[in-house]
């Protein structure tokens, strides 16, 4: 059973950057064909997904935040993790990390807990 735990600070300045990872136990990041996101919900809205890293390393991004957004991964210490520069109140939201198979889908995939992240000066 993989197990997904986020960490990161709970309170962010505005125009700073802010760095989340995901630790992950019970498999291993670079298990064939796994696809390892970050996904966010801002208050009162829906799951905006945000990124992912690929088995194999492959990134990709959503178009309207890949100018801010950078995804990693340290294979040594299975995890992978979110950069999100220049932050404003308009990313106050729970960012949850997720793991899944392509054909099965993020939602029925494996999930975080969620950790809530304020855009506050």
């Amino acid at each position: 059973q993989v197990q997904l735990q986020e960490s990161g600070p709970g309170l962010v300045k505005p125009s700073q950057t802010l760095s989340l990872t995901c630790t992950v136990s019970g498999g291993s990041i670079t298990t064939k064909y796994y696809v390892w996101s970050w996904i966010r919900q801002p208050p009162g809205k829906g799951l905006e997904w945000m990124a992912f890293i690929a088995y194999d390393g492959i990134t990709y991004y959503a178009p309207s935040l890949k100018s801010r957004t950078s995804i990693s991964r340290d294979t040594s210490k299975n995890h992978f993790s979110l950069q999100l520069s220049s932050v404003t109140p308009e990313d106050t939201a729970v960012y949850y990390c997720n793991a899944y198979l392509p054909w099965v889908g993020s939602a029925r995939g494996y999930w975080g807990q969620g950790t809530q992240v304020t855009v506050s000066s």
